[in-house]
């Protein structure tokens, strides 16, 4: 699990590789990563927009901005957290997320908050295996 904590506001994010849903022949790995916000502040906050940068292997860096998240724009009480789960797919066996929420406080104060960065990587069989077929093919 990654973590990361601003202005009182914990996000903790718990990748996971989707092995039923990746197809490596056709160059397709699948994470789903469950987050966690947690609000350890005295105000009452809302997330209203998201802002991810993905990273695959070679470097290539894709840029996700949106309302909400997963359809949702939770307020989220002090003392009470907000947890969802979400996925994404890369044409590289590994790669990293990181980024950002917008928040609104109750005072009307807009301010971010990081999302920190994560590693997606392959379970470790998976990775001696394609580190034996790499091996075999060079």
């Amino acid at each position: 699990m990654f973590s990361e904590e601003t202005r009182a506001i914990r996000v903790t994010v718990a990748p996971t590789y989707l092995q039923d849903q990746s197809d490596p022949d056709e160059a397709r790995w699948v994470w789903a990563y469950t987050v966690r916000i947690e609000n350890r502040g005295t105000e009452k906050v809302q997330l209203v927009s998201r802002h991810w940068m993905i990273t695959n292997a070679r470097g290539r860096q894709e840029e996700v901005r949106g309302p909400g998240v997963v359809g949702k724009t939770p307020m989220i009480e002090p003392g009470k957290s907000f947890e969802y789960t979400s996925g994404c797919p890369l044409d590289t066996p590994s790669g990293f997320m990181t980024g950002t929420y917008q928040m609104v406080a109750e005072s009307g104060e807009r301010f971010d908050i990081r999302i920190p960065t994560f590693s997606l990587d392959l379970p470790r069989e998976h990775r001696s295996t394609l580190s034996q077929e790499h091996r075999t093919l060079n």
